[in-house]
């Protein structure tokens, strides 16, 4: 094994742990001394991996981003229809949280409350990247489909942004109980059938 695998390896199992520990210790903060003791190495080899706490919970953030927004990519692709891209994406990152207990916390930004400000700014600007996305889709409806949305694009595109992140916070608030994934079928079928119409039911 030569010694980037072995680097790269170890990162890996430091940012698992951490998840894991996030996981399983729900609202508790998590110290380095904890974590070094999941991981099985001392705290001065997780410095050597990362220069601090708020390094690893970025590496946690870049898995987060990359993830979703890799998907997101191939939704967009497969996906022509402005209804369905909402539908799928939406539920892409519920199931995400519902599957990843630990960084689900982190998307909810509880377990960030103390620390760097620039880590709560960089996962708040992955809920706005996501309303973005939901705006660029909504736009483009009417180019592609002849839709609109019912009400304005920005209020559109933020009450969907808003579902996800409650529900998410839902998950977090009840220690895992309440899954994002509840109730998501009949909830989508009323907020799909509400979100777009032709443009020639447009009041004049």
């Amino acid at each position: 094994m030569t010694q980037a695998t072995s680097t790269l390896s170890r990162r890996e199992q430091i940012l698992q742990a951490l998840a894991l520990m996030l996981e399983e210790d729900s609202g508790k903060r998590i110290t380095t001394a904890a974590l070094a003791r999941q991981v099985g190495v001392s705290e001065a080899a997780l410095y050597r991996h990362f220069p601090s706490k708020a390094r690893m919970f970025e590496g946690l953030i870049e898995f987060i981003e990359t993830s979703l927004f890799e998907r997101i990519r191939r939704i967009l692709e497969e996906t022509p229809e402005a209804l369905g891209r909402c539908e799928k994406i939406m539920q892409l990152v519920l199931m995400f949280a519902e599957k990843n207990p630990g960084l689900s916390r982190l998307m909810d930004g509880d377990v960030l409350t103390g620390e760097t400000a620039r880590l709560r700014t960089r996962m708040s600007q992955l809920f706005e990247r996501l309303e973005t996305q939901f705006k660029q889709i909504l736009r483009e409806a009417e180019l592609r489909e002849g839709l609109r949305p019912r009400v304005a694009v920005s209020a559109s595109a933020n009450l969907l942004a808003a579902f996800v992140e409650g529900r998410i916070s839902q998950y977090v608030r009840s220690d895992f109980r309440h899954l994002p994934s509840a109730h998501w079928e009949d909830q989508w079928t009323l907020l799909g059938a509400q979100l777009l119409i032709g443009l020639a039911t447009t009041s004049a």
